[in-house]
């Protein structure tokens, strides 16, 4: 049973990590993403799984732009 909370507490935070991108994104429109990750701050990997997960619900528009990546709302 631990492990099922476990679970569900990370996909929780990662839910949370999408939303503040979103949210972010919303607010300052298109960014680099190493820009956006610093500012929002997000600790580990959970810039990269919530910008995952905006990307599996077809949210964001992601292009690479010489060395930067850059993510939009769609």
């Amino acid at each position: 049973m631990a492990a099922k909370t476990q679970d569900v507490q990370l996909q929780d935070m990662i839910g949370s990590s999408a939303g503040e991108i979103y949210n972010y994104l919303n607010v300052n429109g298109e960014s680099s993403f190493s820009k956006m990750k610093k500012e929002l701050d997000l600790k580990g990997n959970f810039a990269d799984l919530g910008l995952g997960w905006l990307a599996r619900e077809d949210k964001v528009e992601i292009s690479k732009k010489g060395a930067s990546v850059n993510v939009r709302l769609k």
